[in-house]
């Protein structure tokens, strides 16, 4: 089985008079971007999706459905929401506050200790519960194809109605922390930082037969060969 991680093409987080939007659209890069992830799934020569595609969910976020509606369309298929997938939440007042007072906000971040990094931003998400609804709804959602953990740490159990393919459109925070996931690596909150995905970018995992079972293997990430290099943004 292969899972095709895409992050949301450029979001337009401002408002022309520079004012904060927790759920915003993508701009005229953003969907240009959005176009090119497209092209490239769905090309029969590329790697990230060489073969038929099963599935294609995404987060709810305006911009990640933005960005998923031209995969769904170059692949003909149906877009379905999980919202399992949406990026860490933002606090509810950051909605039309200056910008400039979230970039501080993000910026104070990096000084404070692990676990207070674990605690999230006040009034927002905490990271211990992202992670949590992301992972459990990972294994939730794998279930449902009849792939599940095995008895063994580290394999997975891959059953006869398991798809090739599966398309998911999401965020960096969601996209990285299930790689981290399916990897088996220790969860850390900053995984946005550990497994660094741009804008419109492509990560891959495939399963891969061991022991007996199976493991998840990372054949990509970050992968931006679509994007002209001058358009590439984080």
């Amino acid at each position: 089985m292969e899972l095709i991680l895409v992050r949301h093409g450029q979001p337009a987080w401002s408002t022309p008079d520079r004012r904060n939007r927790n759920d915003p659209p993508l701009t005229d890069l953003g969907h240009a971007q959005a176009g090119l992830a497209a092209a490239r799934i769905a090309g029969p020569d590329d790697e990230p999706a060489r073969g038929p595609v099963d599935h294609v969910i995404a987060s709810p976020a305006l911009r990640a459905a933005q960005t998923a509606a031209p995969i769904g369309a170059a692949l003909d298929h149906e877009v379905v929401t999980h919202g399992w997938l949406l990026e860490i939440q933002n606090p509810p007042h950051w909605e039309g506050s200056p910008i400039e007072d979230i970039e501080e906000a993000y910026a104070a971040v990096r000084h404070r200790t692990r676990e207070q990094v674990w605690e999230g931003l006040p009034g927002g998400e905490p990271i211990r519960a992202f992670h949590q609804r992301v992972t459990e709804g990972l294994r939730t959602y794998l279930a449902g194809l009849d792939v599940v953990p095995s008895d063994t740490v580290g394999l997975w159990e891959i059953g006869p109605g398991a798809p090739e393919r599966v398309v998911a459109v999401a965020h960096a925070g969601t996209n990285s922390t299930i790689i981290a996931h399916l990897l088996g690596a220790a969860p850390e909150p900053w995984e946005w930082d550990r497994f660094v995905l741009g804008h419109a970018s492509v990560a891959v995992l495939r399963t891969t037969r061991m022991a007996g079972s199976h493991i998840w293997s990372l054949t990509g990430i970050g992968d931006a060969a679509h994007i002209p290099v001058d358009q590439r943004t984080l």
